[in-house]
């Protein structure tokens, strides 16, 4: 555990080259982490004492690639652990309290004596901290002070969940302070969600947190949400001659907090027709015996919505075959079939309070415009504002980039690559 000086010099000179290629995966990948970290130990040493041992941390964001607003309803998705991430430099303290100062942002300052709700912070990211530590005493896991730097390379209000990454970061820096890395990735991302439902009041799924938590491409079934039913989809992106594009249409979703929480609601009070808390509990031939009864009740939006539902939950295990078969082109039809379930059916490309705003809508008519026939596009993420995913043959791929950043601005378009592990220590 070195000093800020220590840190740069081992980072300079490859002693962290083996732990940073186990995230980033290639040499140049692992380079362009150097000055990135270095500045993070110099500004914990800016912010805090730079003569204590530090220890580096990172979070990814994620994708999703299947299964869009299901997991809140106990379905299925598939999402990815993506290489843009979220970074921290830390150290323990022995106040009892945790003090998180993010680049851009201002300082977040936890005392661990009350961890009880305050609801001053409900939409703010000390609400993430405090949560975070007492799921982690809830789970029966030791917490303590410490003291971190942190910036982050996951767009906020992107969909790439760049809350998830700062909660499973969070959790993270926990784990390996004060528990030795005892606690396993499922687990800190059903903190994390726990965290983010009851203090920081974004009713979330638990899909952001376990992607980001997990990494790697990951398929998981929320039958039952205590004990999700995770599995690894092995596949080798490199080989299929496409790349995976997020396109940043520049919107922002912050203030959309109750658009996200109506697709859950709506979701739920078709499933309680019929006496049930969540969709994945209704037979879905029950469902389309009764729409008729159902919409009286509930609502056309709200049974749309359910129609959604039951098909793209469907299409993830459709997904997920293709894709252990190697069939990429099946993998893109879903991908295109997916997307016009989201925009039709779960009405999450743009809000009805904004409705001349439409700034994903946008993308997703030039995506189809540019690919057509050759690739495929959706909705990303929570929707309404954001970005959007497209799957880009790497033919297309510069004039696409061009297109896209034409439109929404220099950057907009990001090139990924699919990270190999979860929250860890570097």
């Amino acid at each position: 555990m070195p000093t800020s000086t220590a840190l740069k010099e081992a980072l300079y000179t490859g002693a962290y080259d083996e732990r940073l290629r186990r995230v980033y995966v290639t040499d140049e990948a692992v380079r362009a982490q150097y000055d990135r970290y270095a500045a993070l130990a110099d500004e914990f040493a800016r912010l805090y004492d730079g003569e204590r041992d530090i220890r580096l941390f990172s979070a990814p964001g994620r994708t999703e690639v299947g299964g869009n607003h299901t997991d809140h309803n106990h379905g299925k998705v598939l999402a990815a652990g993506i290489d843009l991430d979220a970074v921290a430099a830390a150290a323990v303290n022995s106040e009892n309290i945790v003090r998180v100062k993010s680049a851009g942002y201002s300082m977040d300052v936890v005392d661990l004596s009350d961890l009880s709700v305050q609801e001053n912070e409900t939409g703010h990211s000390p609400a993430l901290v405090r949560g975070m530590c007492q799921g982690f005493l809830n789970y029966g896991y030791k917490i303590g002070g410490f003291d971190a730097a942190t910036a982050s390379r996951v767009l906020s209000g992107s969909g790439l969940s760049s809350s998830a990454a700062y909660e499973v970061l969070v959790g993270t820096m926990l784990n390996y302070l004060y528990n030795d890395g005892a606690v396993d990735a499922v687990t800190i991302a059903k903190i994390a969600q726990y965290a983010e439902n009851e203090y920081f009041g974004k009713p979330c799924g638990l899909m952001d947190q376990t992607a980001c938590s997990v990494g790697s491409f990951v398929t998981i079934d929320f039958e039952d949400p205590k004990v999700p039913i995770i599995e690894e989809v092995k596949f080798d992106f490199a080989s299929c001659g496409h790349a995976l594009c997020i396109v940043d249409t520049k919107g922002n979703h912050s203030d959309l907090t109750d658009e996200y929480g109506f697709i859950r609601s709506e979701m739920e009070s078709v499933a309680q027709y019929f006496g049930k808390s969540v969709l994945r509990e209704v037979p879905e031939a029950e469902f389309y015996g009764e729409i008729a009864e159902v919409r009286k009740k509930v609502g056309d939006r709200a049974v749309l919505r359910a129609m959604h539902f039951y098909a793209d939950n469907a299409r993830v295990e459709k997904e997920v075959s293709a894709l252990r078969a190697g069939d990429f082109e099946a993998f893109k039809q879903y991908i295109l079939e997916s997307g016009s379930s989201s925009y039709m059916y779960n009405q999450n490309v743009f809000s009805v309070k904004k409705p001349t705003d439409q700034p994903v809508s946008l993308a997703l008519a030039v995506s189809e415009r540019v690919l057509r026939g050759k690739g495929a596009w959706r909705v990303h993420g929570g929707g309404f504002a954001g970005t959007i995913q497209a799957f880009v043959p790497l033919e297309l791929l510069d004039a696409y980039k061009s297109e896209m950043e034409r439109i929404f601005g220099e950057g907009a378009c990001y090139v990924l690559s699919i990270r190999p592990v979860g929250g860890t220590e570097i």
